[in-house]
């Protein structure tokens, strides 16, 4: 039988957050600069007003977060080749190899603890990687509230 969906959102949720909390340590980045760089290194040059939308906070805030990513050497500005008014940010080889490194850190981490675990529960996280894939897909979908706040 299956949980109401509320009990099954609460629950979700919960687990959602700690696992993404358990799954990588910080090393000196938040989880909303993790989050842009990786945007960066999917979709590319970006100006900020897009980063700000996506990442869900203020163009303010972002331009803040740019300042000290472009600081640290991981993220560059340039000029948009479109617009010259405009700027684009961009994911340096330092931003991509510190990516690489917390994924490849994540990985091995997410990999030692599915070895500790029965047979079994490895064989359902399994099964069930499609439908969370599914539900994912209806979030990319989903508009998002604007009262929803990280």
């Amino acid at each position: 039988m299956q949980p109401p969906v509320p009990t099954l959102v609460d629950d979700l949720d919960a687990l959602l957050l700690e696992l993404g909390a358990l799954a990588v340590t910080r090393s000196g980045l938040s989880r909303t600069a993790a989050a842009t760089l990786t945007r960066l290194h999917r979709s590319g040059p970006t100006r900020l007003t897009e980063l700000a939308t996506a990442e869900g906070v203020s163009q303010p805030t972002m331009s803040a977060l740019v300042s000290r990513l472009v600081a640290q050497g991981l993220m560059s500005r340039a000029t948009d080749p479109q617009d010259a008014r405009a700027v684009l940010l961009a994911l340096t080889p330092a931003g991509a190899e510190l990516l690489a490194h917390r994924r490849g850190a994540r990985a091995d981490r997410l990999a030692r603890a599915l070895e500790e675990l029965p047979a079994a529960d490895a064989d359902r996280i399994t099964a069930a990687l499609p439908a969370l894939a599914h539900l994912a897909d209806a979030l990319r979908r989903s508009p998002t509230s604007p009262e929803v706040t990280r």
